[in-house]
């Protein structure tokens, strides 16, 4: 599953392309992803100029001047793809479509913006999806309503997680998965950062002192900047809007890296892999308590 760092990725890929854009034609090629598309999608997303492209935890939200916004998830296997157009004229009325080559069987939805750019939404397992909500309520949608602050914002900080994990009986791996207490964070990320902090991911939320529970805050930034900055982690489905893979995955300390010796230097000890509500964690038994 994309998480934060993969889905921030594909969103600054599509940003220059489609913002200020108008969507000339969206050709919507079945009825639905894990659920039903909206109706009318294709009529409502035709000639919208695309005002805003923003993310909010694992989603991307893609704000139309028709007051609607484009409520993007990539599920498992989703990707976003630009193909541009050499030569094609800004206009509007341009019939640009023909001179693209036929989309694929798992291209699922088409946007052809005004410029020839194309926008393909590919989903081989469909577990991805694709909403229309209003765009003054958007973050009250049920997807999004509950979901806790940012974990690169101004609203994340120490004090916010001391408060949150305050009494928590969960281990801490657990407790940072929970997208209601911080948005985005997936397995790979938590394992790192954890990692990085030295606790171990079966420990008590509620155990930490607040000095560890703050220290989780920037490393949690850190972590998350510098896979973005490599353009996210590719282990199996994941693309940027180039086609290129990301390339965090070549920094991993501990996922992925059961029985390899810990990058700590000194230490000696091999990570470990357990199992934790049904996800692997990943760990150092020596560095991480």
């Amino acid at each position: 599953m994309p998480e934060l760092p993969e889905v921030e990725t594909v969103r600054r890929g599509l940003e220059p392309t489609m913002v200020g854009r108008v969507i000339a034609r969206a050709d919507i090629r079945r009825p639905n992803l894990r659920w039903a598309f909206p109706e009318n999608m294709a009529v409502r997303l035709t000639g919208k100029r695309v005002e805003r492209l923003r993310r909010r935890s694992k989603y991307i939200l893609c704000d139309l001047d028709s007051g609607e916004t484009l409520l993007i998830h990539l599920g498992m296997s989703g990707r976003m793809t630009i193909a541009p157009l050499d030569g094609a004229a800004g206009d509007i009325l341009g019939d640009f479509h023909h001179l693209h080559p036929t989309p694929a069987k798992h291209d699922h939805v088409v946007l052809d913006m005004d410029d020839g750019t194309r926008i393909t939404f590919n989903d081989a397992r469909r577990f991805g999806a694709m909403d229309l909500l209003d765009t003054k309520t958007a973050e009250n949608h049920k997807l999004l309503a509950s979901i806790g602050p940012e974990p690169l914002g101004n609203h994340f900080d120490g004090d916010y997680l001391a408060a949150r994990l305050k009494s928590k009986n969960t281990p801490i791996k657990t407790a940072l998965l929970d997208q209601n207490i911080v948005a985005g964070l997936g397995n790979i990320y938590v394992c790192e950062t954890l990692w990085r902090t030295g606790i171990a991911p079966t420990r008590k939320a509620g155990t930490l002192s607040k000095k560890r529970v703050a220290s989780l805050v920037p490393a949690i930034r850190d972590v998350l900047t510098e896979a973005i900055a490599a353009g996210g982690s590719s282990l199996q489905d994941h693309r940027q809007t180039n086609g290129e893979l990301g390339y965090f995955q070549h920094s991993f300390a501990v996922y992925g890296r059961e029985g390899e010796r810990c990058r700590n230097d000194g230490c000696g000890h091999n990570i470990k892999r357990i199992v934790q509500s049904g996800r692997s964690s990943f760990y150092c038994p020596s560095c991480q308590r």
